[in-house]
């Protein structure tokens, strides 16, 4: 990668998320981050603080005291939020709050939303053809068992896209060969208690009971950093 190139950042404002955009303005002069709005449930508390993460990141001011690793440029550009409704397709799906979102207990699979990274690389891929940037990043871990989330499927599927709009796209997934745990170690001088990780939150609040919670905390535990995030409940696991 060369710092003097463009790249969009698929962000969620997830832990993952946060910590891939913080280093990719490190490697980037122009770094664009992207959230794609489905309809989801949690999507209004999720942007509440994705936004407060990225006035956090990207203030010199209080950048200036981070670890010096995320000291970066300051190209980060203002949020791009694109809309892509999936009612229709998803219909009862627990991911609308139609129905009850899987618990603490639950394994990975359970939160699997399908076709998420199809959805989210093609509309962030149009952007990136009209704009002209040939790079795009999400934050996908080792241990996701989806079937649009493998090193095979970001290869194909870039290739696609390039065919398809005419412009060169890479996808890059850095994060693929790491845990959660590892992640959070890599971000641990970021404000992590301003990422968001949750099925069902309690007003502003992570649950503390769901899938997600349930992770996240552990993941917390076992990279040994202190975790600053509110909870409603603490998950049992």
């Amino acid at each position: 990668m060369t710092k003097g190139s463009s790249i969009v950042v698929l962000v969620s404002g997830g832990l993952d998320s946060d910590v891939l955009l913080a280093e990719m303005t490190l490697k980037f002069r122009r770094v664009i981050p992207v959230y794609v709005r489905q309809g989801l449930a949690w999507e209004n508390v999720e942007l509440y603080w994705l936004k407060r993460f990225l006035r956090w990141l990207s203030s010199p001011r209080k950048r200036g005291s981070m670890d010096s690793r995320f000291r970066g440029n300051d190209g980060i550009e203002a949020l791009c939020t694109l809309k892509l409704p999936m009612d229709d397709v998803y219909r009862t799906h627990w991911s609308l709050g139609k129905k009850p979102v899987p618990g603490a207990r639950t394994a990975d699979a359970a939160v699997y939303l399908p076709g998420r990274n199809l959805i989210l690389t093609v509309k962030a891929g149009v952007l990136c053809a009209t704009e002209e940037i040939p790079n795009m990043a999400l934050g996908s871990l080792g241990h996701n068992p989806f079937p649009d989330a493998s090193p095979r499927f970001f290869k194909t599927w870039a290739a696609a896209m390039s065919l398809g709009l005419r412009a060169p796209i890479r996808i890059l997934a850095p994060y693929r060969a790491l845990s959660k745990s590892d992640v959070i170690k890599r971000g641990k001088s970021l404000p992590l208690h301003l990422s968001f990780s949750c099925l069902q939150p309690r007003g502003k609040s992570h649950c503390g009971s769901c899938n997600k919670c349930a992770e996240r905390q552990r993941a917390f535990r076992r990279a040994g950093v202190p975790d600053k995030t509110i909870y409603a409940r603490s998950a049992k696991n």
